[in-house]
């Protein structure tokens, strides 16, 4: 476990890697923590120095009180990516980490040279969408919503492994405070302007089973950016480097190496 102190927050964040490998960042989606990567790294080539991190309200970082905005979530991955001397990296983000990847390539294109956009959007949902969780989770827990949420995340399959069990149980241990506060910052956001005018290589990544962020979506969104690339994983959702961890490391390494990050 290691703390970064940024003044106002601390982040919990771990780095694998050599100090003089390719820098590489993930970012996990709303109700995970940084485990969320874990079947994924190990499939990865070498020579990657690799960065995870619990954003605000989650895992082990601390919980501010909320509301939160997208601008602030992008600014916090910005001063810890200063803080650790990751820049010209590529910015892989997943969901909520995805619109953070889209936010932080419009500001800083000295930290991010190259961005994966998985199982996001644009715009994620409307207001009036998040707004109705948000009053359920207030009502009554993260209990009041992980039902709904496991189904648009997993395929169906997948809801009867053992695993799946594991990751619900990581959503409810979220602090609620944590969640709703980032789903504000969703609920508020709207990159089409500013991603359309992106100019770096750019992959989208979807899964056929995705019921919170549709391929549709996120084969939208990638696309406003001239010159991307766009992966499907076919019988996964909305967290396939859960349901099917290989192909998605395949397809990360594939893009990795154009890169000439391996």
């Amino acid at each position: 476990m290691h703390m970064a102190d940024l003044g106002d927050l601390r982040l919990n964040y771990r780095i694998d890697g050599p100090e003089d490998g390719t820098p590489v960042v993930f970012a996990n989606s709303l109700g995970t923590d940084l485990r969320l990567w874990d079947q994924v790294l190990p499939l990865l080539p070498p020579g990657l120095r690799i960065l995870r991190f619990d954003k605000r309200g989650h895992g082990l970082s601390d919980l501010p009180e909320w509301p939160y905005s997208m601008g602030q979530l992008v600014h916090d991955t910005e001063r810890l990516m200063d803080k650790l001397g990751f820049r010209d990296a590529i910015f892989i983000g997943l969901s909520i980490g995805g619109m953070i990847a889209q936010g932080l390539a419009a500001k800083r294109l000295d930290l991010v040279r190259a961005v994966v956009l998985s199982n996001t959007g644009a715009k994620i949902g409307t207001r009036e969408i998040w707004q109705t969780r948000i009053d359920a989770v207030n009502a009554g827990g993260l209990a009041a919503v992980v039902d709904a949420t496991m189904e648009r995340w997993f395929s169906k399959p997948f809801h009867e492994t053992d695993e799946y069990h594991a990751w619900r149980n990581m959503f409810l241990r979220c602090p609620a405070q944590g969640w709703t506060g980032c789903g504000m910052a969703i609920s508020g956001s709207d990159f089409y302007a500013s991603t359309a005018k992106l100019r770096l290589p750019a992959l989208g990544i979807a899964g056929s089973e995705d019921g919170s962020t549709p391929p549709d979506l996120v084969r939208e969104t990638v696309g406003l950016i001239p010159g991307s690339e766009f992966r499907l994983i076919r019988n996964a959702g909305h967290l396939p480097c859960v349901e099917a961890p290989e192909e998605y490391a395949a397809i990360l390494t594939e893009f990795l190496k154009a890169q000439g990050a391996v």
